[in-house]
């Protein structure tokens, strides 16, 4: 069901045939791509563009919050940064909205992977899962709102992008050329978008199964990763809201199927989820020999227990190209669990196909709006 590599792309056979459905996308990389595109001279000029400053530190937010974050206060949780030696001896506070929560340190160490046009940068960092015992990367973007001082004292939403795939050794949401951290800046300047932090996280710890985004009995536990110490990590560095009213995830293929597992099972943590060319149930081979923990981390089954329970509400927008399959799926679970606290919607991307340009413009069409409306958005100063 989920993108296995090592199956050639085709049709989508039905479960139970002996073989999972091939959900395999062509995700060519994009700098080889781009290269080929410009040739020889285009290339020196595209990659003096792209990569100006990558492999330098890189610091997120203005004085203050860096100031903040270097503190390192006691409880946060930021894998392996390192702490500044000149750190001051208290942050400062935020004002206004008690939702908001500073950087509780310790600070990450960040180092330019790409420069995007409007000088913001993708970044990353090793991240050592202190509730999971994983360690693995993590890219982050924030736009160039977070820089504003205006809005140095507001917290901002979190955006955790999944991958498709293995999602192991790298995250493609990190590669400017799908266009997500551009389609988010867009938004935001036509109004349609709120300013997300972007968290793309590795999804496995490795390329040979899947995990399913799940503490599967014997494997690493990659459900805590995702569910747990990535969000500690945000906290830690960025300026974040306490309520689940500013956590989302978004993904594509098994990307999507974990971050609307993810919600479902922790709707007081996470409110929504884009849940682009998605699966619908758990189906790694690693489960084997454990129903019960698989039932766990089913959806459908998460939904019928948040119905069953009354709430609280959680906000589903699933995406799906008119030239891919799986909206039967989608459709399926809209009919038998979008009820009650279970609120779901179905995007059609007109000529999509299983990848994540498409799903980016699915994105830019109307789902980057959607969630903007179902979280909080950053507060400026007063005056």
């Amino acid at each position: 069901m989920h993108e296995y590599p090592q199956q050639p792309s085709g049709a989508d056979p039905e479960p139970g045939t002996g073989r999972g459905r091939s959900r395999r996308a062509i995700w060519i990389g994009a700098g080889v791509a781009v290269a080929l595109l410009l040739g020889g001279g285009g290339f020196a000029a595209w990659k003096n563009e792209w990569f100006s400053g990558n492999g330098e530190a890189v610091s997120f937010g203005p004085a203050a919050d860096r100031a903040a974050r270097q503190s390192g206060a006691p409880g946060g949780s930021g894998g392996s940064g390192q702490q500044s030696p000149s750190a001051p001896a208290a942050p400062p506070k935020p004002t206004g909205d008690p939702d908001v929560l500073l950087p509780s340190g310790p600070k990450s160490d960040f180092k330019q992977t790409a420069k995007l046009d409007d000088g913001t940068v993708i970044a990353k960092t090793r991240l050592a899962g202190a509730k999971s015992g994983f360690e693995g990367d993590v890219w982050v973007w924030a736009p160039k709102e977070y820089d504003d001082p205006k809005y140095a004292k507001s917290a901002f939403p979190v955006l955790i992008a999944l991958p498709g795939g293995n999602g192991f050794p790298t995250n493609y949401w990190a590669d400017r050329s799908l266009g997500l951290q551009k389609a988010i800046t867009e938004g935001v300047q036509a109004g349609t978008s709120l300013p997300f932090i972007l968290i793309m996280p590795v999804l496995n710890p490795d390329n040979k199964y899947y995990y399913d985004g799940a503490d599967i009995p014997g494997q690493p536990k990659m459900g805590t990763w995702i569910a747990e110490d990535v969000p500690d990590f945000a906290r830690a560095n960025f300026r974040t809201y306490k309520s689940r009213d500013g956590w989302a995830f978004m993904g594509s293929s098994s990307g999507a199927f974990v971050g609307m597992k993810t919600v479902l099972q922790y709707p007081d943590r996470f409110k929504a989820v884009i849940a682009s060319g998605g699966e619908i149930t758990p189906d790694s081979p690693l489960w084997k020999g454990h129903q019960a923990e698989m039932d766990a981390n089913n959806p459908e089954k998460l939904a019928q227990k948040l119905i069953d329970s009354g709430g609280p509400e959680v906000y589903i927008n699933f995406q799906v190209g008119t030239k891919e399959t799986g909206k039967d799926r989608m459709s399926k679970f809209v009919r038998d669990y979008g009820k009650g606290p279970v609120k779901t919607t179905i995007r059609d991307i007109q000529n999509g196909e299983h990848n994540g340009w498409h799903y980016v413009r699915g994105m830019k069409e109307g789902s980057l709006e959607w969630v903007s409306k179902v979280l909080k958005g950053p507060k400026p100063e007063a005056g």
